[in-house]
């Protein structure tokens, strides 16, 4: 990480020669909610190849925002984790996110990995909606879970099981786009099925809505 892009002081340009390689900011999203193996982090990248992963992960490595650990028992098996400094890009994800949906080129039934989809949800709740509430949501995907919790504004989203929850929410993450940002319901076709307090789970769909796109 020594090579200089920009002959520039400003923090955006050194920001840019740490993530500004293709896959790298998403690599990051991938591991913002605790280590993953590397075909774990592939899975979720589609397009990605092995050796472009590799390389991502050297020099995220080398910049000192991601670093390799063991798993503890059973895995033993090396994984991949954001330092300490490396998760505290996720504000600026979460705003990069927020303005880039705001385009008319956005997607939001194009492929979508869980992380990416629980940070949807920490940067499209509604501040206004969200205060002064508690509410406890066990999300379970077919291959990952979560459990989201908010407190007076403040969504902490977790990555496994928890029994002390409202709701739980099944389903895909299309299934959870459809859900939460399209507004079709709960239970139906395609859609996410609840277990729990279903005014707890309608509340909390209630609680998200997509940025108005830019004219």
């Amino acid at each position: 990480m020594t090579k200089r892009w920009y002959d520039d002081a400003c923090g955006t340009a050194l920001a840019l020669e740490f993530v500004g390689e293709r896959w790298a900011l998403l690599i990051i999203r991938e591991l913002m909610f605790g280590p993953r193996r590397f075909g774990e982090i592939r899975a979720n990248l589609p397009g990605i190849s092995a050796n472009v992963l590799t390389q991502r992960l050297e020099g995220l490595e080398a910049a000192g925002i991601v670093l390799r650990r063991r798993l503890l028992p059973p895995a033993s098996v090396q994984a991949y984790d954001l330092s300490d400094w490396g998760r505290e890009a996720e504000p600026a994800i979460r705003e990069m996110g927020r303005w880039a949906a705001r385009s008319p080129r956005h997607d939001p039934l194009a492929f979508m990995s869980t992380a990416s989809a629980m940070i949807s949800l920490r940067t499209l709740i509604d501040p206004a909606k969200a205060a002064g509430r508690t509410l406890s949501i066990a999300l379970r995907f077919p291959d990952d879970a979560f459990v989201a919790r908010l407190r007076d504004g403040e969504l902490v989203i977790t990555r496994g099981e928890a029994a002390d929850v409202d709701a739980t929410l099944t389903g895909d993450t299309m299934a959870m786009r459809r859900t939460v940002y399209g507004k079709a319901g709960l239970d139906g076709e395609g859609l996410l099925a609840v277990s729990g307090d279903r005014v707890a789970a309608q509340t909390f769909v209630d609680l998200f809505a997509l940025p108005a796109k830019v004219a």
